[in-house]
């Protein structure tokens, strides 16, 4: 006879546990503690089992029955619902451990000893700021393309359209990585392509060689009290061009003083190359006179920071400092390397594969694949000190004519 919902609750508990039977396998067991489950009895492949549907009352009679059918329909299919049950509950277990936000981190830890400190924490910054508070509790196999696009039009609306582009390449590569992994089988960031906002490709600001003067009459005039560390970072700048982050984050072990060059490790060079800097005996100066400044300071940087000398100086310490001497949007610390491109080549007539060595681009002709960390060392050496005189020399002759001009 089958159950009703009033013979279940009377059910009492008695000193063993004993069964009600609903018909075709379903019964409620009552156990001694009170306590009522659903079970299901059938046979699969000629062997008795039993499947738990949960406990009543919280599963009542017409759920419980509703369970009893769908499992007699997979048993009809020649599936065991023991099994099936087993598999929904490992892929919900995978599904909460598949989301968008664990595969990132996942990936980006596979990228530490790839990428320098720098763009490995900007990279974690730039995901936990911008793209998991929205989709990052998200199944990445679940993710589509508008969902992702509805991201970064929200970075699209604070202007930050070359951030956006970012984003979507770092979203790229985590999902191409969960492909790899078979955690998804879409890559709704590829789907993407033109569909975000772009601006017109503008080039570092860099002044031209003719307004070197004007840059280096401001640097020493300091008019705007630059901190002494700051106008020798310039200084630096303009004299070894190298990146602004490979400046910034230097550290004193990476110097040679008696071969008078500064060794940069792959892990902070852009191109992954370890990179050497002859240094010029105005950069040697320039360095002595910082270590006179910060070597009573425990930190390992060249250029500390300010307030936190255990860390380097901000990133943005030589671009503002270069707007307050007058530069804004003429000038920017990347553009010292452009500056030093151009100069070297017109006014000291170097040949262009020993200045691109220097900045250490890898050289498209002949040389490509072959490139050597030390090629063109001696020729580097002798163009980095003709073009610290260089520098020397428009100084001068610019302070020249200041006086002159001053006294006619």
């Amino acid at each position: 006879m089958a159950l009703t919902d009033t013979a279940c609750k009377a059910a009492k508990p008695k000193d063993k546990s004993y069964k009600i039977s609903d018909g075709g396998g379903l019964y409620l067991e009552v156990m001694p503690n009170g306590s009522k489950y659903w079970r299901f009895k059938y046979r699969f492949l000629k062997k008795e089992k039993r499947l738990a549907f949960g406990t009543y009352p919280f599963v009542k009679l017409v759920e419980a029955r509703e369970k009893h059918y769908e499992a007699k329909k997979l048993l009809e299919k020649g599936i065991d619902p023991s099994a099936f049950k087993k598999d929904l509950q490992r892929q919900a277990i995978r599904n909460a451990d598949n989301t968008f936000e664990k595969l990132a981190l996942e990936w980006h830890s596979n990228q530490q000893g790839r990428w320098g400190d720098g763009h490995f924490q900007n990279i974690k910054h730039r995901l936990e700021t911008d793209i998991f508070p929205y989709i990052g509790n998200d199944q990445v196999d679940k993710i589509e393309a508008p969902d992702l696009l509805d991201v970064l039009r929200k970075i699209e609306k604070r202007g930050a359209l070359d951030l956006a582009a970012r984003c979507r390449q770092i979203c790229t590569q985590v999902f191409r990585y969960g492909i790899q992994t078979g955690k998804c089988k879409n890559n709704p960031a590829i789907d993407l392509q033109g569909a975000l906002k772009t601006r017109k490709v503008k080039h570092f600001s860099a002044i031209e060689p003719k307004e070197i003067p004007e840059l280096l009459d401001a640097l020493e005039r300091n008019d705007v009290r630059l901190y002494g560390r700051t106008r020798r970072a310039i200084k630096l700048s303009m004299l070894t061009f190298v990146r602004p982050g490979e400046l910034r984050q230097a550290v004193w072990s990476e110097f040679d003083f008696e071969k008078k060059e500064w060794h940069i490790p792959a892990e902070r060079m852009k191109s992954r190359r370890d990179h050497i800097v002859p240094l010029s005996k105005q950069s040697i100066a320039t360095l002595e006179e910082q270590k006179l400044e910060t070597g009573d300071i425990n930190t390992p940087f060249v250029f500390p920071s300010q307030l936190k000398p255990t860390e380097p100086m901000s990133d943005g310490t030589v671009r503002v400092a270069l707007q307050n001497l007058g530069f804004k949007q003429r000038m920017t610390a990347h553009g010292f390397r452009a500056l030093a491109r151009t100069a070297i080549r017109e006014e000291l007539e170097y040949d262009p594969d020993v200045i691109e060595a220097q900045l250490a681009h890898k050289p498209s002709g002949a040389l490509g694949a072959a490139y050597d960390r030390a090629k063109f060392i001696k020729k580097r050496h002798q163009m980095m000190q003709d073009w610290a005189n260089y520098l020397d020399k428009v100084a001068l002759e610019n302070k020249n004519k200041v006086i002159v001009a001053k006294f006619s």
